[in-house]
């Protein structure tokens, strides 16, 4: 079973996200926390794996939340609620280490994929929303383009159409249908990507991809 965590101040919403992942049969909602600072007690108590974060909370709010969650010894997978209007928080959400965004309104199978996506260690990047988010939020300022650059200079060309691939959404089975690789070299290819680059997780290789306008 997963553990989630459900965070968010309605509690009409938390009780609508817990019984739609309870529905999945793999998923256990094992706690809601109203606030960001309920989550950061929450996690530390439950050691959940994925926690659902809204964005805008009154007290502590999900970004701050998700900060002081990935600088924890064990972070959670954070996932991000979000609505179209709150896209000004997904480039600072994304570049602390959140793994994904949700709508509000995603549909139920939807929701509990991503759930089991990012458990699985990958990142949440559905083309029609995070990539959307990411491209239009990320600053691609002259310097910091450069910069990207350079460091994706330092990639192999196979591992150059990973990472490409990786921006665009794609999942690792995805990625090694369309470069024909096993999906298993592809998550080799992924790991040894993040590691030379520095990065945490996949979201942040694809802002690094989107910085350096390539994706």
């Amino acid at each position: 079973m997963i553990r989630v965590l459900v965070v968010d101040d309605e509690e009409l919403v938390r009780s609508g996200l817990r019984l739609i992942l309870e529905a999945a049969g793999d998923i256990a909602v094992v706690g809601e926390a109203r606030d960001g600072a309920e989550a950061v007690s929450a996690v530390r108590r439950l050691r959940p794996e994925v926690v659902l974060m809204d964005v805008r909370m009154p007290g502590t709010d999900g970004l701050t939340a998700a900060g002081r969650l990935l600088t924890e010894p064990r972070p959670p997978k954070v996932i991000m609620l979000t609505t179209f209007d709150l896209d000004e928080y997904v480039h600072r959400a994304l570049r602390l280490g959140a793994v994904g965004f949700l709508l509000k309104d995603t549909p139920p199978r939807e929701l509990a994929a991503a759930v089991r996506t990012v458990a699985d260690g990958q990142a949440m990047l559905s083309p029609s929303v995070t990539k959307r988010l990411i491209a239009s939020y990320v600053d691609r300022a002259p310097s910091r383009a450069e910069t990207a650059r350079r460091q994706l200079a330092t990639l192999t060309g196979r591992e150059e159409d990973v990472i490409r691939a990786l921006a665009r959404g794609l999942s690792n089975a995805e990625i090694g249908r369309e470069l024909r690789l096993t999906e298993a070299t592809v998550k080799a290819h992924v790991s040894r990507v993040l590691a030379k680059l520095g990065l945490a997780n996949r979201v942040q290789a694809a802002i690094l991809v989107h910085d350096a306008d390539l994706g």
